[in-house]
C-alpha cells in the first residue's frame, strides 16, 4: 500500500508540473562566498535556481534526482571575461573573411560554444567579432544550441587603422572607409554614435582598443589609439546605457588614458607600469590578464608562415611579458578578473590560465575566485551567478579530486550544470 501511495504521489507531482529537484552530494564545496572549502555538503537545485545548501549528505526524496560527487570538488560555473567565440586561431584566419558567409561563421561558432561549456565555463564575455556573436547568444539563451551564457560587445570599437579596424591589411579597392556603424571612430561624436550603434545591435558590453594590437595586420602594437576626449565620450555614453566597458591595451600611455577615463576593465595590460597599477587600485579598475594568449602567440609566431610577417615581431615582443606583468599587478593589489582571450588559442583550453596565474604566486583559491566571484562582480551580475548561494542560478561544475592540491585538475571538468540543466556528467 505504501509503495502504491508513493507512486501515486510521484505521478501527481509530475503531472501537475512540479519542478524536479536535483541533489548534488559534494565531497568538497567551494561556494566562493569565502576562501573556505567545506566538506560533505548537499546542494539542492530546483528548476534553474539553487534552492538550498546543507551540511551532510541529505537523503534524496522520491521523485528527485541524486548526483554522486563525493569524490569531487564542486564550485560555481567558471566565468571567462575575455573570449572571441566566433573564431579560432588558424593560419587561414586572415583569408576567412573573404571566404566565409555569416551563416558559416554562426554555425561554426556553435562548436566553439559547446566546447567552452564542456570545459566548465558556463559564462563568457565575448569581446569582439562580426556581430554573429549576438545571434549565438540569443540561440543559446533560447535553448537552440548548448553553450555558455554570453555577454558580448558585438563589435569592438577602434580608430581608423587601429586594432579594431576590420579593413586593416585589405586591398585598397575593398577597404572602403568604415565609420561608427562598423565600430571605427575618429572624434567624440563618432565615439558616442559607435556606442549607441552597439546598443542598437544588441551588445551587452562595450570593448575598445585603446592601443595597437598583436594580431591586427598593422605595424604598431603599443601606441595609444584614442584621444582623451574620445575616451571620455565612450565611457560617458556607455555609462548612460548601463554598459560595462573593457579596454584592450598593451602600451602604457593608451592604458593610462583608458583608466583615467573610467574604463571598467583593462585587457592584457602587457606593459602596465606601477603608476597605472596604483591608478587601477585607486579607481577600482579590474585587470583581465590573458596570460594564455600571450604564451600561445609566441609559440605560433615561431611557426614559419603561421602569421602574416608584420605580426611576428609584435607577438615575440609582447607575448613573453604578460605573466610577469600579472604577477606584479596581483602583488600590488589590482583586482584580477579571470580572462584568457580564447580564440587566440583553441577554445576549451581556457583553464590553462589557472596554471599560469598560480605559477607566479597567486594562491589557487584566489585564482578560482577570480573566475567566479570576482568575475561576476566585474560583469555586475554577482546577484545572479559567481557564488553558490540559495536563490542564485544553478551554474555548478565539479572536478575529481582537490584542485587546491593540483591546479591542473581544472583542465578536466567532469560535471557541468548550467541554469539547472546538467550538460556533462
Amino acid at each position: 500500500m505504501r509503495i502504491i501511495l508513493q507512486l501515486f504521489l510521484l505521478l501527481l507531482f509530475t503531472s501537475a508540473g512540479f519542478a524536479q529537484s536535483t541533489y548534488l552530494h559534494c565531497g568538497r564545496l567551494i561556494d566562493a562566498t569565502s576562501k573556505e572549502v567545506k566538506e560533505r555538503m548537499t546542494v539542492v537545485v530546483t528548476g534553474n535556481k539553487i534552492e538550498r545548501i546543507v551540511s551532510g549528505y541529505t537523503t534524496v526524496p522520491l521523485g528527485s534526482k541524486g548526483v554522486d560527487l563525493k569524490q569531487h570538488t564542486v564550485m560555481p560555473g567558471l566565468i571567462d571575461m575575455h573570449v572571441h567565440i566566433e573564431g579560432q586561431t588558424s593560419p587561414k584566419r586572415y583569408e576567412e573573411g573573404f571566404r566565409m558567409n555569416p551563416a558559416d561563421v554562426a554555425l561554426r561558432s556553435t562548436v566553439y560554444a559547446n566546447t567552452t561549456l564542456m570545459a566548465g565555463f558556463t559564462t563568457v564575455r565575448d569581446l569582439g567579432g562580426s556581430g554573429v556573436n549576438v545571434s549565438l547568444r540569443n540561440a543559446i539563451n533560447r535553448g537552440y544550441v548548448p553553450g555558455p551564457r554570453i555577454y558580448t560587445c558585438e563589435k569592438a570599437i577602434g580608430t581608423t587603422g587601429g586594432h579594431a579596424d576590420p579593413t586593416n591589411g585589405i586591398r585598397k579597392d575593398l577597404m572602403g572607409d568604415p565609420g561608427p556603424k562598423e565600430g571605427v571612430v575618429n572624434s567624440p561624436e563618432d565615439a558616442k554614435k559607435a556606442v549607441r550603434q552597439r546598443y542598437k545591435n544588441g551588445a551587452d558590453v562595450i570593448k575598445i582598443t585603446s592601443t595597437g594590437g598583436v594580431l591586427s595586420v598593422a605595424k604598431d602594437g603599443m601606441g595609444p589609439q584614442f584621444q582623451e576626449d574620445e575616451l571620455a565620450a565612450i565611457v560617458e555614453t556607455a555609462n548612460d546605457y548601463g554598459f560595462v566597458t573593457a579596454a584592450h591595451a598593451h602600451g602604457a600611455e593608451g592604458m593610462k588614458r583608458a583608466v583615467m577615463a573610467g574604463i571598467n576593465t583593462i585587457e592584457h595590460g602587457t606593459f602596465m607600469t606601477e603608476e597605472i597599477m596604483d591608478l587601477m587600485v585607486e579607481k577600482g579598475t579590474y585587470f583581465v590578464p590573458t596570460i594564455t594568449a600571450g604564451k600561445s602567440v609566441v609559440e605560433l609566431a615561431k611557426k614559419p608562415g603561421y602569421f602574416p610577417a608584420v605580426i611576428v615581431p609584435k607577438a615575440l615582443a609582447v607575448g613573453p611579458q604578460s605573466q610577469n606583468t600579472f604577477a606584479k599587478a596581483f602583488k600590488k593589489g589590482v583586482k584580477i578578473a579571470f580572462g584568457t582571450d580564447a580564440g587566440v588559442f583553441p577554445h576549451g583550453e581556457n583553464a590553462r590560465e589557472f596554471i599560469y596565474m598560480t605559477e607566479v604566486g597567486m594562491p589557487t583559491i584566489d585564482a578560482i575566485l577570480s573566475a567566479t566571484k570576482v568575475a561576476s562582480e566585474a560583469l555586475r551580475i554577482d546577484d545572479e551567478i559567481g557564488t553558490l548561494e540559495a536563490g542564485k542560478w544553478a551554474d555548478i561544475i565539479a572536478v575529481e579530486g582537490n584542485p587546491l592540491n593540483n591546479i591542473e585538475l581544472m583542465l578536466d571538468v567532469q560535471f557541468v550544470m548550467k541554469n539547472g540543466k546538467i550538460y556533462k556528467q
